[in-house]
């Protein structure tokens, strides 16, 4: 697919824009790409990032797994804690401003659907209130046991880890109700103890704001086919989305407008086009 955009492209998608009555972005691990955030396609990926794990042949549908944390709870920790300390350092790309940019320009109310537990919209400065993490946030935390359906804030805790051998070094974090091991509140693989209540909330929020609107465009970025929640929720919408992936860009028979673009560069062309 070319990366330029044809002058019927430009026109479909000032079309979709003009149409609008509300704007839904919907986000999976390519939109963190331009950010410098790993997307883990596939164990190369991961295991170069992490390569203890690598060197014990862990995939990423172990160690993303509640019994990673009952087998080897300082290396599920290292895995994690590593991540958390590198989306805190993180800061989000151009692209989120401009779609912020793109919903006041617009005059939109806007809704965020996001498979990413990184918490980047939010660090962007989008409210807390408009975004749903269908697989919850690495910075909440629950009782691994669920001794308790309590969700807490992970500020708190200051990971200390061994990068080279993926190991959390100091105390563990530990459920303040039973002092047991706590977890991310992220819903992994085989994941049967995962607390939803702060993600049913969101949800909630979210089916309220698409009743509300007969018109809404999306504009997806970054959503693979492995785990298409994020495509299939987008797909919803079509013929009224906008995809944005350099790779897996194919649209659904219903229709709709692709970008084999990365997000930065997507979103970048997206506003300047409702800007002409």
């Amino acid at each position: 697919m070319s990366l330029d955009l044809t002058t019927i492209q430009k026109e479909q998608i000032k079309d979709i824009l003009s149409r609008a009555d509300a704007l839904i972005i919907s986000a999976g691990a390519g939109m963190g790409v331009d950010s410098g955030l790993p997307d883990f396609r596939g164990n190369h990926g991961m295991w170069q990032a992490y390569p203890e794990l690598g060197k014990q042949r862990i995939d990423f549908t172990e160690i993303a797994n509640p019994a990673a944390f009952h087998r080897h709870p300082r290396l599920a920790w290292g895995f994690y804690g590593h991540r958390l300390v590198l989306y805190r350092k993180t800061q989000p790309h151009i692209g989120f401003e401009l779609l912020n940019q793109l919903a006041e320009k617009l005059a939109l109310p806007y809704f965020i659907f996001t498979s990413n537990v990184d918490g980047q919209f939010q660090k962007a400065g989008f409210s807390p209130k408009q975004i749903y993490e269908c697989h919850g946030s690495i910075h909440h935390l629950q009782c691994l046991a669920s001794c308790t359906a309590e969700i807490w804030s992970g500020d708190d805790i200051s990971p200390e880890i061994d990068h080279l051998n993926c190991q959390w070094l100091d105390d563990l974090p530990h459920c303040k109700h039973c002092g047991g091991l706590a977890r991310p509140n992220i819903l992994m693989f085989d994941d049967y103890e995962w607390i939803a209540q702060r993600q049913a909330q969101q949800r909630n929020r979210l089916e309220s704001f698409i009743n509300q609107y007969k018109q809404p465009l999306v504009i997806e970025i970054g959503a693979g086919t492995a785990i298409p929640t994020v495509r299939y929720f987008s797909e919803r919408f079509a013929p009224s989305l906008i995809r944005i992936n350099p790779r897996d860009y194919a649209l659904p028979k219903t229709g709709g407008i692709a970008l084999a673009l990365s997000a930065a560069h997507g979103i970048q062309i997206i506003y300047d086009i409702s800007t002409t």
